[in-house]
């Protein structure tokens, strides 16, 4: 694998940082800020509402711009929003800034995913994209939880000041090492590439992976209540259990880029089937402290193992005019399943059906997704079922 790759992934781990580290940090803000816990948790909501609404705006706004300078000024826009997040003197102004921040996310990530598989051979598509999204998950294992410490330590604005450099050192390796492309880019139209979503298998992949990701955030949202509440945890516990969780994440990404590198629509399918059986099963897993730890990384390897197959089924069926739209778009689509699952997870526990019940109403929702996805192999009959993805156009 190119070192580029290495480069993007680094520019994932800062993002990757921001967006979660958050949830750590939640009573210090609110605190310091003096707004209360719930409306300090809308810091989680804005961000993910800037990426869903800055994907698309962002990735037409730089269509006729060169790919690596499209990295560059997304990650300076990063840089930017975390050093105004960590001299935020009040609520609204953090929340601004998060918006912001949110806003390079999802084009980061959309491009980022086009670059990674035109840096690499054509049977090692999926595998690039997955090796980007590493970054992301180190984020989770090892960022996140020095930065919550950074934050209680010495207060929350310095886990800003530490992105804020991560992010520069970020902007630095993308400069050095992503190639300049040789040729001049294309010239971006606006209505051609809007088409892309008027494609019947690109909006029936966008709705798979917010269905599909839907499901992991109704659980993963309450895990400490599930651990702490159902296993018998005590909640200093949580924390390093959750560390299977992000080993589990690195695991089913790679693994997941690796088989969709062979074949992609059978990596689709049989990823939303892994994560419907693990959360239907973790519904009895979850009563016996060994098994719920065990399951805690299943479910990270399980979530994960979908990401590169879904992109990668995006980009395929987005050939052409488009392509980064739709990459970002299916970005969005990732948050969009975050925070619709969150919701649904609230409303199981607020309708009576208590916390025992989320696991497994969690699952009915990878297995409609597999279901948006076989209508969606129906409808377009080019592919044929286990055909290496290399060969397919």
């Amino acid at each position: 694998m190119p070192l580029a790759l290495y480069a993007l992934a680094a520019g994932a781990f800062g993002i990757g940082v921001t967006e979660f580290v958050i949830m750590g940090l939640l009573l210090d803000v609110s605190e310091d800020l003096g707004v209360s816990i719930s409306a300090a948790g809308q810091l989680i909501s804005g961000y993910a509402l800037g990426v869903v609404i800055g994907a698309p705006l962002l990735t037409i706004a730089t269509g006729n711009w060169p790919r690596k300078t499209v990295l560059l000024a997304l990650m300076a826009i990063f840089t930017l929003g975390n050093l105004a997040c960590a001299l935020a003197p009040d609520y609204w102004t953090l929340m601004g800034a998060r918006i912001i921040t949110a806003f390079a996310h999802g084009t980061f990530f959309g491009v980022g995913s086009v670059v990674a598989t035109g840096l690499v051979a054509p049977n090692k598509k999926a595998s690039a994209i997955a090796l980007m999204f590493t970054g992301l998950t180190i984020a989770n294992i090892l960022g996140v939880p020095f930065g919550t410490w950074l934050g209680q330590a010495f207060g929350w604005r310095a886990t800003f000041w530490a992105v804020t450099l991560v992010g520069l050192a970020a902007f630095a390796v993308i400069l050095a090492l992503v190639p300049r492309s040789r040729t001049a880019p294309e010239k971006s139209d606006l209505r051609a590439d809007l088409t892309v979503l008027r494609r019947t298998p690109v909006l029936l992949g966008l709705a798979t992976t917010v269905l599909g990701y839907a499901g992991v955030f109704a659980v993963f949202t309450y895990i400490a209540p599930l651990l702490t509440e159902i296993s018998g945890f005590k909640e200093a516990a949580v924390s390093p259990i959750l560390l299977v969780f992000g080993g589990g994440l690195i695991a089913g990404n790679l693994l997941g880029g690796k088989v969709a590198d062979r074949w992609l629509v059978p990596a689709v399918l049989g990823s939303l089937v892994v994560l419907a059986l693990v959360l239907a099963t973790m519904t009895f897993a979850i009563h016996s402290r060994v098994m719920a730890v065990i399951y805690v990384g299943l479910l990270g390897a399980a979530a994960f193992a979908t990401v590169a197959p879904l992109q990668m089924w995006v980009l395929e069926k987005a050939q052409g005019a488009g392509q980064s739209l739709a990459s970002s778009f299916n970005i969005a689509a990732f948050n969009l399943g975050n925070a619709a699952g969150a919701w649904l997870g609230g409303a199981v526990i607020a309708h009576g059906l208590g916390l025992g019940s989320l696991t497994w109403v969690a699952a009915l929702l990878p297995l409609a997704a597999l279901g948006v996805a076989g209508l969606a192999l129906r409808l377009d009959r080019t592919p044929a079922l286990g055909e290496p993805a290399s060969i397919r156009s």
